[in-house]
């Protein structure tokens, strides 16, 4: 069977609200580490899947898989010690009084869940979110998720939802060193529309919104002004946790903050369906008001031991250190390949969370969206993997496996100088 025919039949069972990423689609059958293979045997350097965060299949998470697949799964109403040592092993990478673990199959379902918990301490309905933002699937999730309720076929936000603009320093409404601080004021006006706020959620990075590092001293001032009117602060670690931003174990440890709840999901199970949210004695115990919590397969055993097994993973190999270091020399490259190429407005990120934005002219900012999705697709001609998102599409966003290595970086940007320099890339 051909691709075309495996399309067809892909169309007709699955319908039109799937997409392929690439104008010709691939066909993949196999990876491993940062590598993927197509159905013809063609090997694609994988730039850009941060779910599978110690690399694809990689054994010793396999290994972990298999040994407990073989021999139980069930659910949580049985006692069993992974799920227990999988909670501790994240609570003691938490601060502050996050030490109480309740887990799900998904990001979008610990973000709902996290809604859950935060209306239920207090009482409260509206939520407070960043401009472009995504935080899941569900329908509580694209109700507070711009990146979706303000996009095609979205139906706008609901009253219970309050977006303050994303805190952008490339195109944004503040730039400079006090950046952080006037975004952070835009708080007030939000909490003044809200009846009573319930929580204001962020991402730590901001994936979706253009691969954005938050402006120092954000999250800090956000965190204070919700908190001053009895909200809780909800950090969205889902695409950012596990030592990607390589400075920390958690994103929200660069802005210098103790969120009220966390959640995390994609890396935590190295592609297994595998997610958690943490928060404090205090919220969990609102939250036991005699309406049972349960998910069938959330912390199932199997899951668990995948996910007790990236821990083991990123800390004998030294992943986050490894993120920085590989992080730092390939944001330098990117930014010495800006000066030849003047599509590339901004170079951003850090550790293995970055982004490079195209634009059409560095003093207008016009972004070069179709410049973009030309470059992606002229990458995978050269079997080098990279997607785009943004606001706009026109950012290149770059969050490989953690053991992505410097070798693989170097080829990564001396293939995209080839593409910059064709005709089609010009500005």
């Amino acid at each position: 069977m051909n691709d075309e025919q495996l399309i067809a039949r892909r169309n007709r069972t699955l319908g039109p609200t799937y997409q392929n990423f690439f104008d010709r689609p691939l066909h993949l059958v196999r990876g491993a580490g940062m590598t993927l293979w197509d159905a013809d045997g063609r090997e694609y350097l994988d730039c850009y899947n941060n779910v599978v965060s110690v690399g694809h299949c990689h054994p010793r998470v396999v290994e972990a898989l298999c040994r407990q697949a073989g021999t139980l799964n069930t659910h949580t109403r049985y006692l069993h010690a992974a799920i227990v040592e999988l909670g501790e092993m994240l609570v003691d990478r938490l601060p502050g009084a996050l030490d109480t673990c309740v887990f799900t199959c998904t990001g979008s379902e610990a973000n709902d869940l996290a809604l859950r918990l935060a209306r239920t301490h207090t009482r409260r309905r509206d939520i407070i979110a960043v401009d472009h933002a995504y935080h899941g699937h569900l329908t509580s999730l694209i109700e507070i998720s711009p990146y979706k309720f303000a996009g095609k076929g979205g139906t706008g936000a609901p009253s219970h939802t309050h977006i303050v603009p994303m805190p952008d320093v490339f195109r944004g409404l503040y730039r400079g060193e006090e950046a952080g601080i006037k975004y952070a004021e835009q708080f007030e006006e939000g909490v003044a529309r809200t009846g009573g706020v319930a929580a204001f959620i962020a991402e730590s990075l901001l994936s979706c919104g253009g691969q954005i590092e938050l402006p120092p001293g954000y999250l800090q001032a956000a965190y204070r002004q919700v908190r001053a009117v009895g909200g809780v602060c909800i950090a969205d670690e889902v695409q950012v946790g596990f030592g990607r931003v390589g400075t920390h174990f958690w994103g929200f440890e660069t802005q210098g903050v103790v969120p009220d709840i966390v959640t995390m999901g994609k890396p935590i199970g190295n592609g297994h369906p595998l997610a958690a949210v943490v928060t404090t004695p205090e919220i969990a115990a609102s939250f036991a008001n005699g309406m049972e919590y349960f998910n069938t397969f959330g912390g199932n055993p199997v899951s668990c031991a995948a996910g007790l097994a990236v821990l083991d993973v990123i800390e004998e190999e030294g992943l986050q250190a490894h993120a920085l270091q590989v992080g730092n020399h390939l944001k330098q490259a990117l930014a010495n390949l800006m000066a030849a190429h003047p599509i590339m407005g901004d170079v951003r990120g850090r550790g293995l969370f970055l982004g490079v934005e195209l634009v059409r002219s560095r003093e207008t900012l016009e972004p070069a969206a179709a410049e973009a999705s030309h470059i992606v697709n002229r990458m995978r001609d050269h079997r080098i993997l990279l997607s785009t998102d943004g606001p706009l599409h026109n950012v290149i966003k770059i969050k490989p496996p953690l053991v992505f290595s410097k070798a693989e970086a170097d080829w990564m940007v001396q293939i995209l100088a080839t593409v910059l320099a064709e005709d089609a890339c010009q500005v």
